[in-house]
């Protein structure tokens, strides 16, 4: 059983930072990459950010810059610096995990920035 648990999320003031925090229940280095995604009302579902098992990280364009995924071994857990915040960025952010073919996701935690 693998489970995911997002934290973290709140209500910003544009240019305002929030971390969000992904606890795995096991071992993150299992994943051979974990990402975080987020989902905006009447939208498709988008990466934003994602590290794979050899530490490669991707950005999504309208985040680089700004937002910076990091992990910690000891505590299993990745994490989301979300720093300058903008309206746009307002959604349900999910963390994933994905194991060969397989893909795991969190429940999600609600991002609101105001405008």
């Amino acid at each position: 059983q693998v489970d995911l648990v997002e934290s973290g999320g709140g209500s910003v003031q544009p240019g305002g930072s929030l971390t969000l925090s992904c606890a795995a229940s096991g071992n993150i280095f299992e994943f051979n990459d974990m990402a975080w995604s987020r989902q905006a009302p009447g939208k498709q579902r988008e990466l934003v950010a994602s590290i794979n098992v050899g530490g490669r990280l991707t950005y999504a364009d309208s985040v680089k810059g700004r937002f910076t995924i990091s992990r910690d071994a000891a505590a299993n857990t990745v994490y989301l610096r979300m720093d300058n915040l903008s309206p746009e960025d307002t959604a349900t952010y999910y963390c994933r995990g994905r194991i060969l073919s397989r893909l795991y996701w969190g429940q999600g935690t609600q991002v609101t920035v105001f405008s």
